[in-house]
C-alpha cells in the first residue's frame, strides 16, 4: 500500500474512534499514564505538529505554540480540524519528499509519516479500548505498521517511547502480535 493512502486510512480510522467516543473523558487507557482526554490531547498535538514539519519548519521555530491542552470546550472538533490540517498538509508534502526537522535530527518525510501512521493507529485503538468501541484494527494497516515497527522496535524501547512487552498478553494474531509489540495488552480492561 503507498505511504499516503496508510497515512490517510490510519488518520481516517483515528478521527472516525474520536468522533464515536462518548462519556468520561478523564477515563483510564491503557496508556498507563494518560486519561481520556490526555490521549487524544497527544495525538492532537502530533497533527497540529505535522503541518509545520512537513513544511520544513524545525521545533525550535513552532517553539511552545502546540503546548498544553489543546482540546478546549469541544474536544472532537478540535481534533477534527487538527487531523483535516494534518491529512490536507501530508497530501501535499509528501509527494514531494524531502527531510523533516524532528527532536532527534532531521529525517526524511517518509519515514516521519510511517511514524504517524503508527502512532494513529495504536492510539485509536487505545482510545477504543478505553471508551468502549471495538478495538478491531484494519488488517492491511497492521500489516503495513508491522512490517515498518519490527525493525524499530528496539529502538522504540529502549528510548522510553513504548513500555516493555506485556508477558501476561496473549499474542498469536497480527493484531495482538502488532500491540503486544508496542507495550499494550490485547486484552487490556479499565477493571
Amino acid at each position: 500500500m503507498a505511504l499516503d493512502e496508510t497515512y490517510r486510512r490510519s488518520v481516517e480510522f483515528w478521527k472516525g474512534t474520536v468522533e464515536s467516543t462518548s462519556g468520561d473523558w478523564s477515563a483510564p487507557t491503557p496508556c498507563t499514564d494518560w486519561n481520556v482526554r490526555v490521549l487524544v490531547n497527544h495525538v492532537v498535538g502530533e497533527d497540529r505538529w505535522t503541518k509545520p514539519l512537513v513544511d520544513g519548519r524545525t521545533i525550535a521555530e513552532v517553539g511552545d505554540a502546540f503546548d498544553g491542552d489543546l482540546l478546549g470546550e469541544d474536544p472532537k472538533s478540535f481534533a477534527m480540524a487538527a487531523a483535516d490540517e494534518a491529512l490536507t498538509a501530508v497530501a501535499e508534502r509528501l509527494p514531494a519528499g524531502g527531510k523533516v526537522h524532528l527532536s532527534y535530527g532531521e529525517e526524511s518525510i517518509e519515514e516521519y509519516i510511517s511514524q504517524l501512521v503508527a502512532d494513529h493507529l495504536i492510539h485509536a485503538w487505545d482510545l477504543a479500548a478505553a471508551t468502549g468501541q471495538r478495538r478491531d484494527l484494519d488488517p492491511e494497516l497492521v500489516a503495513e505498521v508491522a512490517a515498518w515497527f519490527r525493525n524499530r522496535e528496539d529502538i522504540y524501547r529502549s528510548s522510553g517511547a513504548i513500555a516493555a512487552r506485556p508477558e501476561s498478553a496473549s499474542a498469536g494474531n497480527p493484531q495482538a502480535d502488532l500491540l503486544i509489540a508496542f507495550g499494550r495488552n490485547p486484552d487490556w480492561s479499565a477493571r
